[in-house]
């Protein structure tokens, strides 16, 4: 993701060799990955991916992740067919290629999403779950539905204007200390506008020491210091579902 203002593209980190534990489906107009729990709890989670797409294996890594914690788990292609930014891209040409893919124009693909949780899942309860491009979308959706029980955006680009702050439901906001990408300054006035505006429950947590991406995609420079944070992370992410889901 980048700063709106001045973006700035994000470093991929390290790419997992992962293949998955779920299956790709047909929802309406998109392709989705999704990730079935042990025992059907009624409970499913949208997956909201980074700029690098639906099929990045980092992303499945933690939709099976959430899977095995109780939840079907679903990682729709909120692209819808368009290409994910790749690294090998001109990275002079990331703004406008940012321009073609809002991360706060998601509703159709999430309607659909939602249908088909309810219709062939049975899902009662939903929550989402985002990274970078795809916590963006989890704000705003946060912001914006009532259908959702709870929310975890990570590392997502903070918004400043009034109308993200009212959160219709349980939120937790994850960054990291070194972000590149989102300074500090920008979570401290996300702070201050959800204590002044928000009604429902919400924390932001930030990791000391850690990069953008050090949830999901750590970087090459990772070192053993930093597990402990990553395994924090997730454990935060999935304590938030089972307290709000």
């Amino acid at each position: 993701m980048a700063n709106e203002a001045h973006p700035r593209p994000c470093d991929i980190g390290h790419k997992m060799e992962y293949g998955g534990q779920g299956h790709e489906v047909q929802v309406e107009h998109v392709r989705a990955y999704i990730s079935k729990p042990p025992v059907d709890t009624g409970r499913a989670v949208i997956v909201i991916q980074d700029i690098f797409g639906w099929q990045l294996p980092n992303t499945r890594y933690m939709a099976d992740m959430i899977a095995a914690n109780g939840y079907t788990t679903i990682v729709p292609d909120f692209f819808v067919g368009q290409e994910p930014w790749h690294p090998s891209d001109d990275w002079s040409t990331f703004p406008e290629w940012l321009k073609t893919r809002n991360a706060r124009k998601v509703d159709k693909e999430v309607d659909a999403t939602l249908k088909y949780l309810r219709l062939h899942c049975g899902a009662r309860k939903l929550g989402l779950v985002g990274f970078c491009w795809g916590g963006v979308a989890v704000h705003h959706l946060m912001a914006t539905r009532p259908e959702f029980s709870a929310g975890v955006s990570v590392y997502g680009l903070v918004r400043d204007a009034e109308d993200v702050y009212g959160l219709q439901a349980p939120t937790l906001f994850i960054f990291a200390e070194n972000d590149a990408v989102i300074p500090l300054g920008q979570v401290s006035s996300l702070t201050q506008k959800l204590k002044d505006h928000c009604k429902v429950d919400y924390q932001i947590k930030t990791f000391s020491g850690q990069t953008h991406g050090f949830v999901h995609r750590k970087r090459e420079d990772f070192t053993p210091a930093d597990k402990p944070y990553i395994e924090e992370a997730r454990r935060n992410l999935i304590e938030w579902l089972n307290k709000y889901l």
